[in-house]
């Protein structure tokens, strides 16, 4: 079998079309706070960033951080935290 023939095969189509969804209040909100944190990582004005994420159903909670060496510590204690406070909240 040509190498051509093995790449071909295991491409998936995406869909024809994607199904239109309104933003709600709440994800509208999400998807500023991520823009407005992408402008200024752009004009170079961010150090370090973390990030606290709940999924829809409240049951899983993610962090995730991109930081310079030094704020490691600071971040994953903030993170932490961060974490505690809010499942503490939805109970």
């Amino acid at each position: 079998m040509k190498r051509e023939q093995t790449i071909s095969s295991s491409v998936v189509p995406f869909p024809a079309h994607i199904a239109p969804t309104v933003a709600d209040e709440d994800t509208a909100s999400i998807i500023a706070v991520l823009q407005d944190q992408l402008a200024l990582a752009r004009e170079g004005r961010l150090r370090s960033v973390a990030v606290v994420s709940v999924s829809a159903d409240g049951e899983a909670i993610g962090t995730q951080w991109s930081c310079k060496g030094g704020d490691i510590s600071s971040l994953i204690g903030k993170l932490t935290v961060l974490a505690h406070d809010l499942m503490a909240a939805r109970k």
